[in-house]
């Protein structure tokens, strides 16, 4: 009866299904006991799915033994706080398949689950509110291939002994836990281990190497030919990258974001064509991108932003084939931006399928779209493809063939030093939901052709040095504001403040009635050429004058002789007083 929309309460009568072996009520909206008291009755009962209901507690625990001996068990779904486990899981020795998940009901870990269920093989208590340490069964365990604990509230070490007391493990999961210490060298002895996740923890791989004590990520962890996912993501593991792995490994998927590793990508990715998802982002790596890079053939997920790398992107990496999501921002890489290759291929993720999906579940990255960091999980990734180069050095043009990428949804390629136009082929991007172009030397119109972009919900190109008008207020462009315009001194028009063909004020000439309205401003020449015509008029009407009457011309000499002899005798009274200032 799964799949529904029934509600309410269990009723009573299901316990006169004497001979039920098997009942599913998952994804309905029931209201269903923990204890499961209803169905004490059903002897023959090995299967019950109460999955996807509300899960509560009753108020009064049964203290009855229940007679079915379940085998398979699945009560995750939206459940409340329901206290320790109901006493019902004391009675029970033939789980194989438990699933508690998003059961808040707090305490240690039930160890004693697993010593008393020896096929148990499949254990999900994540997200259950646990605390404490994590305890092992004092037994070894052979039959327990998965084992989730992630997203509690375990304390302290890893126990050193996992991986001799469950061998048979094929998924360990402790993410979102509180555990510290070292990573244990017992799980390198799990030959079966194919998917590990430690992730958001606080474990450290501390060792003493050239006297000095170092938090490295164990190199045997490299040499475990079964493991195929390996998260260790946002711990405090530092120092180099291992120097290689196995050649045998079968890693396809080696997530370390998040941590303090150091040096340059050095060689341990080197012979693995396998690898579909490497993630290094978030850690102070340096040097450049390696060649090799180019024989991972089947890389689709690269994240290596906020790092320190430099120096230009390998040609090898344009063609990757495989390649869906490439991540390169914030570090010092430069040069020309080279045409790039987005797969359109599906993703594949059956090599790892469980009956929950819970691999493809675990496979997770940060990525930066529409101006926010958003994390991708789950099957979602599949679907998402998109290229970051910012925060870098890149110079030159913008490759038109990136426009050939017609499925990507996400471009950024914002605090650069990009210069030329914006690509007209960028109207292909047919699927783009993200395209920021910001904080570069472009320059031109931007493309009218781009508003065809009708899954755009992020756009910017402010702080270039764009023309012309922006385009027209339709579709998704009738959503973008002036900020994502701004600061391109050239360009016009709606959202802008600046309205295209606006008539600019004349410039000033220099007319008479200008001369008068700027505080008598002249023109110089003809202030010159006056100035030496009435100088030389006055020195011709004064001599002419003097020529004429001889009173005038006597008067005029004697009025010369006096003032020389005036200042003759003025310099000759004064010597004594001007030679104590240096005169001569």
């Amino acid at each position: 009866m799964h799949d529904n929309d029934l509600s309410g309460f269990l009723p009573p009568c299901l316990a006169n299904l004497t001979s039920l072996q098997e009942l599913d009520l998952s994804s309905n909206h029931l209201k269903i006991p923990m204890s499961l008291s209803l169905l004490y009755n059903l002897s023959k009962l090995k299967y019950f799915d109460g999955s996807g209901n509300e899960i509560f507690t009753e108020e009064d625990d049964h203290n009855l033994s229940p007679k079915f001996q379940l085998e398979l068990l699945y009560l995750s779904g939206i459940g409340q706080g329901t206290g320790a486990l109901p006493k019902f899981f004391y009675h029970q020795f033939s789980l194989q398949y438990l699933d508690l998940t998003n059961i808040q009901m707090k305490g240690e870990f039930p160890n004693w689950l697993i010593e008393n269920n020896t096929y148990l093989q499949y254990l999900y208590l994540e997200n259950c509110s646990l605390s404490g340490p994590f305890l092992l069964p004092k037994n070894s365990h052979v039959n327990l291939s998965i084992l989730s604990i992630s997203m509690n509230h375990f304390q302290g070490q890893i126990p050193l002994e996992i991986g001799d007391r469950l061998p048979g493990l094929e998924f360990l999961l402790m993410s979102d836990n509180g555990f510290n210490g070292s990573i244990p060298s017992s799980l390198g002895n799990i030959s079966s281990l194919q998917v590990l996740d430690l992730s958001n923890n606080v474990l450290t791989g501390r060792i003493l190497s050239n006297n000095s004590l170092q938090e490295q990520i164990p190199r045997w962890m490299w040499n475990m030919s079964s493991l195929e996912f390996l998260d260790l993501s946002r711990n405090n593991f530092s120092g180099p990258l291992p120097p290689r792995f196995n050649t045998s490994s079968k890693l396809r998927n080696i997530y370390l974001s998040r941590n303090k590793l150091q040096g340059s990508i050095t060689m341990p990715f080197y012979d693995s064509s396998k690898i579909l998802a490497l993630d290094l982002s978030h850690n102070n790596l340096t040097g450049r991108i390696p060649r090799w890079i180019g024989r991972l053939s089947n890389l689709r997920f690269l994240l290596l932003s906020y790092n320190n790398l430099e120096g230009e992107i390998p040609i090898q990496l344009y063609r990757l084939g495989q390649l869906t999501l490439v991540d390169l921002s914030h570090n010092y890489l430069s040069g020309n931006i080279l045409s790039w290759m987005i797969s359109t291929y599906p993703i594949l993720n059956g090599y790892y399928k469980r009956d929950n999906d819970l691999s493809s579940s675990q496979q997770s990255f940060e990525f930066t779209t529409k101006n926010v960091s958003l994390s991708y999980r789950g099957s979602i990734i599949q679907y998402f493809k998109g290229i970051d180069l910012s925060c870098n050095n890149f110079i030159g043009e913008i490759p038109p063939e990136i426009g050939n990428l017609s499925m990507i949804k996400a471009l950024n390629l914002s605090h650069n030093s990009l210069t030329g136009p914006i690509p007209p082929t960028f109207s292909n991007l047919k699927e783009i939901e993200s395209l920021d172009l910001s904080y570069n030397k472009l320059d031109g119109e931007i493309p009218p052709q781009l508003t065809e972009l009708f899954s755009l919900e992020f756009f910017s190109v402010a702080h270039n040095n764009l023309s012309g008008k922006t385009p027209a207020r339709v579709a998704q462009f009738a959503t973008f504001e002036e900020r994502c315009y701004k600061d391109n001194p050239f360009l016009c028009g709606e959202p802008l403040t600046k309205i295209c063909g606006a008539a600019m004020p004349p410039s000033p000439t220099l007319t008479s009635t200008n001369n008068e309205d700027n505080g008598g401003f002249m023109d110089m020449e003809v202030f010159y050429v006056t100035f030496w015509v009435a100088y030389i008029m006055v020195l011709l009407v004064i001599g002419a004058v003097l020529y004429i009457n001889p009173y005038w011309r006597r008067a005029w000499f004697h009025f010369i002789e006096v003032s020389i002899n005036n200042c003759y005798y003025f310099l000759v009274d004064n010597l004594p007083i001007l030679s104590k200032f240096g005169f001569s």
